[in-house]
């Protein structure tokens, strides 16, 4: 009789094709299940599970690992215990720091955790033509990437207007993809079904950009996959999720896209997915098909997401199928544990400018102003016409309207292009934050009620090659420093966790923490990407997307 390492036997096993729990035994061998049911096998380690749940390993659609705040290596630690056992990344934030040379960065290091990391190389570097960002990506730079077997297809297009005229770079990244076997995502935030179409016409087959349900029937209606996203602060599965239902759910699988290391550690990341989906009303069957198997289709990742013969041995022995609390995962056919790794050293410098204090000076002739809305937990924002504090021809922080100075610094070249706007909605009462992660393009940005102090925390993110700073009066409260390309910490996931503990600490302190009901940082960090409606800053100025176009702080009395 032959034999193989392991059988779990007496569990019941989720069958992702019918999407119901079976009493069944899986054979291991070899990291993958080489049989399921009665078997002519014989098992070096037989585990009784006493009629536990047994579910296929997690799987995050779509992620960036930089916006977590640690190496690939760190997150994987966190990731496994969650159940998450592969995730499918974009490393676009430190290619538009670094180029190719970031890419390999987290290549080498995801090669130190088990969790299975699956690349799709950045479409958008810059994410539009006219951004200042760190590094130029066109096809003939990304193509030598696909001979890394990690590598898995085309990341995000973003840039729909180049997809709707076939911009000839850009067809190309998409046909280099397609042609070597592997597909393409999209990311279509305020795409009409007319423009999501041009996606689909040149084969882009994903996307995760819905923020409600009518989003989410357009994409479904176009034939793409659909990711359902919860994040940091896109809190976006909540009001996406009532689409799905057991006639449509094999197009839908869960992502977190955007999601800070402190969130994930108190509470999770596709796995907080499953239990959110599970509390509005999903089987919890369904919902852990989307979490595995849903989206390993999407990915065409043939050997994942299923606990099946000729399926990697990748499962969970699940404690609360309600509540997704993951007992023990079991990776390649061994049970999880926390390795001993470090993140790999990184030393490239990538913040130089040459800022002055007195460049933060906002001149207004009259206080009529185009200003920037927070839309809390969302990505977008509203572009809101305001009358605004000022004396002496200069804005002053208008705390009573809840506007502040926002500032965005380039830190690549050391071009010395800076903007300067207005936004409403941070509720801040004195000091400024600033940090070096901004999407796209990751410059300088900065928020504050006063100059002093939106310097001096620039000032200490730079002397620390990147981070992220509070401060009050002109001095530093807290500080998170980012080593890794401005982007990432290069320490242990539990003290960069407690790391950022700490600054959101230090900006209640400085804001009205009742009114703060989302991530002050992260929704910063997002306030300077042009993809993304409505209005944004970059470091050359004011953006309007509805426009396509730079605009004015001031409006003209009569305009307003």
């Amino acid at each position: 009789m032959k034999k193989v390492e392991k059988c779990i036997k007496n569990g019941r096993i989720l069958n992702v094709f019918s999407r119901q729990f079976e009493s069944k035994t899986l054979w291991i061998d070899h990291g993958m299940i080489v049989a399921s049911g009665n078997a002519a096998l014989e098992a070096v380690e037989i585990i009784d599970v006493h009629n536990a749940y047994i579910v296929p390993g997690m799987i995050d659609a779509h992620v960036h690992i930089e916006s977590s705040m640690v190496a690939p290596s760190e997150l994987g630690k966190v990731l496994l215990k969650k159940g998450i056992t592969a995730i499918v990344t974009d490393p676009h934030e430190i290619a538009n720091v670094c180029g190719v040379a970031g890419i390999k960065y987290m290549l080498d290091d995801a090669a130190q955790t088990p969790l299975d990391i699956f690349f799709m190389l950045p479409s958008s570097v810059p994410c539009t033509p006219f951004e200042h960002n760190g590094a130029t990506l066109e096809a003939q730079d990304l193509y030598p990437l696909y001979q890394y077997k990690e590598v898995n297809g085309l990341a995000e297009v973003m840039d729909y207007p180049a997809v709707a005229r076939r911009d000839p770079k850009m067809m190309r990244k998409i046909h280099d993809a397609q042609h070597l076997g592997y597909h393409v995502d999209g990311h279509g935030s305020g795409l009409n079904s007319a423009q999501l179409d041009v996606y689909r016409q040149v084969g882009i087959d994903t996307d995760h950009e819905c923020t409600s349900a009518e989003d989410a029937q357009r994409r479904l209606t176009a034939g793409f996959y659909v990711f359902l996203r919860e994040g940091s602060v896109e809190r976006d599965l909540q009001h996406t999720i009532e689409i799905v239902n057991e006639g449509n759910a094999q197009r839908f699988a869960l992502c977190t896209d955007d999601k800070l290391i402190n969130d994930i550690v108190a509470e999770g990341s596709v796995d907080y997915c499953v239990r959110l989906a599970i509390a509005k009303g999903i089987r919890a069957e369904t919902a852990y098909t989307m979490a595995s198997y849903n989206a390993a289709c999407a990915h065409k990742l043939d050997t994942l997401g299923a606990l099946s013969t000729g399926y990697q041995a990748d499962l969970l022995v699940v404690e609360d199928l309600q509540k997704a609390i993951v007992k023990k995962t079991m990776k390649k056919g061994r049970w999880v544990a926390e390795s001993s790794s470090a993140p790999l050293p990184f030393k490239r410098n990538t913040v130089r400018h040459h800022l002055k204090l007195s460049d933060l000076k906002l001149p207004l002739s009259n206080p009529y102003c185009n200003v920037i809305g927070i839309k809390p937990n969302h990505i977008v924002t509203e572009h809101l016409k305001q009358k605004v504090s000022c004396t002496n021809g200069f804005f002053v922080d208008d705390p009573q309207q809840d506007i502040a100075k926002m500032v965005v610094v380039e830190r690549h070249h050391d071009l010395g292009t800076f903007g300067i706007g207005l936004v409403r909605g941070f509720s801040l009462q004195s000091g400024a934050i600033a940090t070096t992660v901004a999407h796209d393009s990751h410059n300088i940005v900065a928020v504050g009620t006063d100059d002093a102090s939106i310097y001096a925390a620039i000032e200490e993110i730079t002397v620390c090659g990147g981070g992220i700073a509070v401060a009050s009066q002109g001095s530093i409260s807290a500080c998170m420093p980012l080593k890794l390309a401005g982007l990432m910490s290069d320490k242990p996931y539990t003290e960069a966790a407690r790391d950022l503990e700490n600054i959101m600490n230090a900006y209640r302190k400085i804001s009205n923490p009742q009114a703060v009901s989302f991530n002050p940082f992260i929704t910063l960090s997002f306030l300077t990407l042009p993809v993304i409606p409505s209005l944004k800053l970059t470091d050359q100025g004011l953006y309007d997307f509805d426009q396509g176009k730079f605009i004015d702080v001031e409006i003209a009395e009569h305009q307003y």
